[in-house]
């Protein structure tokens, strides 16, 4: 396995993780549990499984997205030299930059799956449905600025197998969260689970910008030497700084009230 296709791999799962903490991914932790199937005569379990299904479908879609990235990486030689790793390294710095809140606003899908299908439609249906929505990773809400630097990892691979293999293994993590939910079965676990989960996003949150950060070093590293590591790492860590500085300054700021006569 090449080192292109090892940060990629690490980078569809950190995404896929990431993903989980957003607002469709919430609430499918929300409305498909044990307790909530249970209510409407459906086992969890069934319908969970059609959800890893659809999730799995929806990484292939991701993943044929990236496929017409890898013709194009093909067609110029891109994948044949370190040019791949350079531009993998830049990608990772400027997506982890998004989700820093530096720089460029990272594009941004607000749109959850439609909770109707429900009480409309069989398990099945709602099942692979929300799950291919998910597994795509650009049909729903886009939590992570990853989701993006999976799809030009992949493409930069050159490769159709690794393209859709990259895809399936977003689409297949995302969905097996739905398992987190195993264990749902009454108001109070929900309640104490969603705690939990919500105490958990920011940690996961800088897991994942973490992650951005080794992708763009070890790939700078890889196609210029440990300077141009040394050089990737030193910029990411000012990028979040300042990062970090900014939020202090909102947080420092004192709250002006406007009373309306």
């Amino acid at each position: 396995m090449t080192l292109l296709v090892q940060l990629a791999v690490v980078t569809s799962i950190a995404a896929a993780v990431r993903s989980t903490w957003s607002p469709c991914g919430l609430s499918m932790l929300s409305t498909i549990t044990p307790m909530a199937e249970r209510s409407r005569g459906r086992r969890w379990s069934l319908t969970a499984a059609w959800f890893v299904l659809g999730a799995t479908l929806g990484g292939a879609t991701l993943g044929a997205l990236a496929l017409v990235g890898a013709g194009a990486v093909r067609a110029v030689g891109l994948e044949a030299g370190t040019g791949a790793l350079a531009v993998a390294a830049i990608a990772a710095l400027v997506t982890a930059s998004m989700d820093l809140g530096v720089g460029t606003t990272m594009p941004h899908h607000r749109r959850q799956v439609d909770e109707a299908w429900l009480d409309q439609y069989r398990s099945w249906v709602y099942g692979i449905g929300f799950g291919w929505q998910i597994g795509t990773g650009l049909a729903t809400y886009i939590m992570t600025a990853a989701v993006y630097l999976t799809i030009v990892l992949a493409a930069l691979s050159g490769s159709a197998v690794v393209a859709i293999g990259i895809g399936v293994l977003f689409g297949l993590t995302r969905g097996l969260a739905i398992g987190l939910g195993v264990r749902l079965t009454n108001p109070d676990r929900l309640r104490r689970f969603h705690r939990r989960f919500d105490e958990l996003g920011p940690v996961v949150r800088w897991a994942v910008i973490a992650v951005q950060v080794s992708v763009a070093t070890i790939a700078a590293a890889a196609a210029w030497g440990v300077v141009g590591g040394v050089a990737v790492l030193a910029a990411a860590i000012t990028v979040a700084l300042w990062s970090l500085r900014g939020a202090t300054a909102v947080a420092a700021r004192p709250s002006t009230l406007v009373t309306q006569r």
